[in-house]
């Protein structure tokens, strides 16, 4: 359904370090610059883009909102989340763990990243 999600930063290297890692544990490549400063994260499902606002404006999070990413696994997601607050994320809501949902259980683990993003590796466990 989605091409790409742009997320902005502040600080290119501390989420470059937070994605590459979180990312790498869920088997995702880590990020390739361009010319502009961006960093891409290319997966078959998608792209994840990290970008210092263009207007020039500091970076913002967007309240209520959330960026999430299959896992394979309970274990992948994790793995995901240990990563992810090894390289300066952030736990937030509950720990990771199952979620009853009108879609059936669900494995979720939640972090915020350097820049204030919400973040969460979601894993659908078979009915």
């Amino acid at each position: 359904m989605f091409s790409h999600i742009m997320l902005g930063t502040d600080d290119m290297d501390a989420s470059r370090a937070f994605y590459d890692a979180a990312l790498g544990a869920l088997g995702v490549p880590p990020g390739r610059s361009d010319p502009a400063g961006r960093t891409a994260y290319m997966h078959a499902d998608g792209i994840l883009m990290l970008s210092r606002p263009i207007n020039g404006e500091p970076a913002c999070h967007a309240n209520g909102g959330t960026v999430g990413f299959a896992a394979p696994s309970a274990e992948a997601a994790d793995a995901w989340h240990a990563a992810g607050i090894a390289a300066g994320g952030t736990a937030i809501e509950d720990a990771p763990g199952v979620r009853q949902s009108p879609f059936g259980p669900l494995y979720l683990a939640y972090l915020r990243d350097p820049a204030g993003n919400k973040v969460c590796a979601m894993h659908r466990i078979a009915a």
